[in-house]
């Protein structure tokens, strides 16, 4: 009988504000006490929700899982633009006061015309995307010319569940919104201009919105573009993934987790604060974890195999099965998790990656 290798499978971590994707990673391979650790795509530090870290075999499942749609929830403010497009930017400079913005009908018209469906979108300079080699963002904060081509990505849904008014700080990215109103829907804003708010405020618009996209999608970039169309500029002041594929935030295993300010001396002697993830039941954290088994199903459906099929697997060989999608082969009767299969022929099934 074959065994399945021991401390590999999934953690669906909610990642909290304030810290990379990376420093969870770190978080998991602390209280793992492993190195063999990583995630299924990348979250902004501002944004908060769905992360899936795999660890020991568990890791080859993740190069399937960046692919899976995914939902988010967003709040989007028109009427501002940020060198990020998201409130971890530096706001940018508008020309002249915007007075009068657009009815929720009137947007929503917009998303419909312009952002669902399959579009183009360009990614912020800020992303991590990689440019021979080297991360955009780290080219961007070295004031390097960072030039990222269109993509073809497919929103599904970009829905929008509330719609507010009010005034934001012209200093300070992500301020609260002050004097919010909410009117009927049909309904356009005409902002009070003439000095009757406060110093330093500005009319914004802001919209509470849910979007299902493919893989590769950036909500900032959606954020960004529909301010453009509407003539407003836009970036976001919330943003939280709630599903990846088959993974959501509420499954009952999702492990949440807090941020802490950490001080240390760096290589140049300067005295350095910056958040760190903090695991918030870390000593049991491989309780929460998805077994190999688990982890596979949720990735991918799942292809039953025999042991002579599993031994041919695992040398190389092919079998005769006729797939039509990448799956996961195992053997019931030991829950033994043998391959990655994709079809090599019709009739014929081939490992493109094996569990030993």
């Amino acid at each position: 009988m074959t065994t399945k290798p021991d401390n590999s499978g999934l953690l669906v971590i909610d990642k909290p504000q304030g810290v990379t994707s990376h420093d969870v990673v770190a978080a998991v391979r602390g209280a793992l006490h492993m190195k063999r650790v990583g995630h299924a795509g990348t979250l902004d530090p501002m944004a908060t929700g769905v992360l899936v870290v795999g660890f020991g075999n568990a890791t080859r499942l993740l190069n399937y899982i960046v692919d899976h749609d995914k939902t988010y929830l967003a709040t989007i403010r028109l009427g501002q633009r940020t060198t990020t497009d998201d409130a971890d930017g530096e706001l940018l400079p508008e020309e002249g006061t915007i007075a009068e913005f657009p009815s929720r009908q009137t947007v929503e018209d917009v998303i419909a015309h312009h952002f669902t469906g399959r579009i183009e979108q360009v990614p912020n300079s800020y992303s991590a995307i990689k440019i021979n080699g080297q991360r955009a963002y780290d080219l961007a904060r070295e004031g390097k010319d960072v030039d990222l081509k269109a993509r073809l990505v497919t929103i599904s849904e970009f829905s929008v569940s509330a719609v507010r008014y009010g005034y934001a700080s012209t200093t300070c990215a992500g301020s609260p919104l002050a004097d919010a109103v909410e009117i009927a829907p049909e309904e356009s804003w005409h902002a009070e201009t003439d000095g009757q708010n406060e110093p330093n405020m500005q009319p914004v618009m802001e919209l509470d919105v849910k979007v299902t996209c493919s893989a590769g999608t950036y909500i900032r970039a959606l954020g960004r573009d529909l301010g453009d169309e509407l003539g407003l500029g836009g970036h976001l002041t919330m943003l939280r993934r709630i599903r990846v594929g088959r993974f959501s935030v509420d499954m009952p295993n999702v492990m949440t987790a807090h941020t802490e300010a950490k001080t240390f001396t760096n290589r140049e002697g300067i005295e350095v604060t910056r958040n760190r993830a903090v695991l918030d039941d870390a000593e049991h954290a491989i309780d929460h974890a998805l077994d190999l088994i688990a982890s596979a199903a949720a990735s991918m459906d799942m292809l039953p195999v025999t042991e002579q099929e599993a031994t041919d697997l695992r040398f190389g060989r092919r079998i005769a099965h006729d797939i039509h999608t990448t799956m996961a082969a195992y053997v019931p009767e030991t829950n033994d998790l043998v391959a990655i299969v994709e079809r090599a022929k019709r009739g014929e099934t081939k490992p493109v990656a094996v569990f030993n």
